[in-house]
């Protein structure tokens, strides 16, 4: 336990304002021990790639054990902090998600994404329901004696065009993270969020540092060390290029006249 809480507290130390902690997301431990070997200071799992790489969907469709034991084959084959996308953390009542984060961080993993999209729907929980299942949360990690690292998502503009993007979006956005923090998250992640406004006055306006996802379109990460982020992650983005770089060199392979 004392070199998870080490790998733990090392974690939450790489998140600054300005300069942020780049996780190139990971899948299973074959993708894990490439990003390692290019010189990731951490690790983390997204839940898609996970999934798929399973033949399962996104949207917590992979069982929860599978997804535990994958972890656990991660944790064991890098010396690095490995962080879990938990997804709902697999449950809608507070108590079942002590629970579950229990388990997970029986693994070895030292944080989490936790989003505040109720799976299987396109809606949100309403702050307040949110606030309350991080809390659970993070009762969950100190029952554990764990200082996880809790990067509570937001889908407000994930489930929005980028061009659709607006001031009370982001107040919303302001709101939820003031709420997490105050109920233990360490980190408040908005994907999909690109326009440089916006993500500035994101920044500025929470104690926690920020998670920006690069899709394609969100300024670079000089940019938005710039804007004040202070963790960039990847999410699927790796897994499908890889998928589209396999399908096409085995295309050639297997068409060579084509």
């Amino acid at each position: 336990m004392t070199d998870q809480i080490t790998r733990a507290e090392t974690f939450a130390a790489l998140h600054k304002k300005g300069d942020p902690i780049v996780l190139y997301n990971i899948w299973d431990t074959g993708s894990a021990g490439a990003v390692r070997d290019a010189g990731a200071k951490a690790l983390a799992t997204g839940s898609a790639p996970v999934a798929m790489a399973q033949g399962f969907t996104d949207g917590q469709n992979i069982p929860f054990d599978h997804a535990l034991d994958n972890a656990r084959r991660i944790v064991a084959a890098v010396d690095l902090p490995v962080s879990l996308d938990l997804e709902g953390a697999y449950a809608e009542d507070p108590t079942e998600i002590a629970v579950n984060v229990q388990r997970a961080l029986e693994t070895g993993v030292i944080g989490f994404n936790f989003e505040d999209q109720i799976i299987g729907t396109k809606d949100l929980y309403d702050t307040e329901t949110q606030s309350a299942r991080v809390a659970a949360m993070r009762e969950g990690c100190d029952a554990a004696g764990i200082p996880a690292f809790i990067n509570a998502r937001t889908d407000i503009f994930l489930k929005a065009a980028p061009d659709t993007h607006t001031d009370a979006m982001l107040d919303d956005a302001i709101s939820r993270a003031k709420s997490y923090a105050d109920a233990g998250a360490s980190g408040f992640f908005a994907p999909g969020l690109k326009d440089e406004t916006l993500i500035k006055r994101l920044c500025d306006a929470t104690e926690l540092p920020v998670n920006i996802i690069a899709l394609p379109g969100t300024p670079d990460t000089p940019t938005l060390a710039g804007l004040g982020v202070a963790r960039i992650s990847y999410g699927p983005v790796p897994y499908r290029q890889m998928l589209a770089w396999l399908q096409d060199n085995a295309h050639k392979a297997i068409n060579p006249s084509a």
